[in-house]
């Protein structure tokens, strides 16, 4: 079955004066996708997110959100759209329900309908016994709910959140996690969030990989993570400077020096280490073995250590 495609964004640039932040990137979502952006500060998904969230203009390229030109139609794309920023949006000093409220006369919602939307949202979000407690008295991962509760009152069809793992314990990740999953599933509603977290980008069922404003990487964990075709072995040395070029000169060019550390991308690595050691026993101090992960989908595509 083929999915709706709901953001499509091709060849957008974009730009802080002199400062590309964005080099023509290029990817879709489709419906009731959970799409990360992920990346290091800087990469660029915080301008991406504004772009999407219609807080920017782009000059450059196409951005279509549910069929929308997002540059010609940003208030019919705000009608679909709800927004969790990175930077709390809830006021403290009223109760979890009037925050409600008032979010929900932004939207033009008023009365009994208001009321019902509200009561059905907060328990959703389990949060009914709590709706009449000033938001400033709630832990983070209790307004994080609240906040994701308040983005979904006009019923939207797209979901944006930035960080939204910003400040919360592991506990209240999970649970975050799980009301995404559950509105992923029961509302069949589309998320896009950035994050800067490798563990959370894992959870996503596709990736845009950001780095320094460009895409280097799309595609689900698992597809992104057979690109390596092997076993990753990072080695230690007291130089490694000086063992690089070595292994290099008599393996190949499939190891690259990340940090202190020496990268080696390869198929049947167990066999391999064996022949790595007795080739340079007085210089290895340490060898791991381990599948590709996120980061090593990093490593492999930019050259350099992910740094969130």
């Amino acid at each position: 079955m083929k999915h709706a495609t709901v953001i499509s964004i091709e060849s957008l640039h974009y730009s802080y004066g002199e400062h590309l932040a964005l080099r023509g990137i290029s990817f879709s979502v489709n419906q009731a996708e959970i799409f990360g952006l992920l990346g290091p500060n800087g990469g660029g998904k915080s301008t991406t997110f504004k772009i999407l969230s219609t807080m920017l203009r782009h000059s450059e390229g196409k951005v279509s959100v549910l069929g929308n030109d997002i540059r010609n139609t940003e208030h019919e794309v705000r009608k679909h759209i709800g927004v969790v920023f990175q930077s709390p949006s809830l006021d403290g000093k009223l109760t979890v329900k009037e925050n409600m409220i008032h979010q929900g006369h932004l939207y033009g919602l008023r009365g009994a309908f208001l009321e019902q939307r509200i009561e059905t949202l907060l328990s959703h979000f389990s949060l009914s016994e709590r709706k009449n407690t000033f938001v400033e008295l709630l832990s983070g991962g209790l307004q994080r709910r609240v906040e994701i509760a308040k983005a979904l009152l006009h019923s939207p069809k797209l979901l944006l959140l930035d960080e939204p793992s910003t400040g919360l314990d592991p506990g209240a990740r999970i649970s975050m996690w799980n009301l995404l999953c559950a509105l992923r599933e029961k509302e069949r509603i589309t998320i896009l969030l950035t994050t800067h977290l490798l563990e959370e980008a894992e959870k996503c069922d596709c990736l845009g990989i950001l780095d320094e404003g460009k895409l280097v990487a799309a595609g689900s964990p698992s597809e992104l993570k057979k690109e390596i075709g092997g076993d990753v072995i990072s080695v230690g040395a007291e130089n490694t400077g000086e063992l690089f070029p070595k292994i290099q000169k008599r393996f190949g060019n499939n190891a690259m020096l990340i940090g202190s550390m020496i990268h080696i991308e390869r198929e049947r690595a167990h066999e391999f280490i064996p022949q790595l050691v007795s080739e340079f026993p007085n210089e290895i101090t340490s060898i791991t073995l381990s599948k590709p992960s996120l980061e090593d989908v990093f490593i492999h595509k930019t050259g350099k250590k992910f740094s969130g």
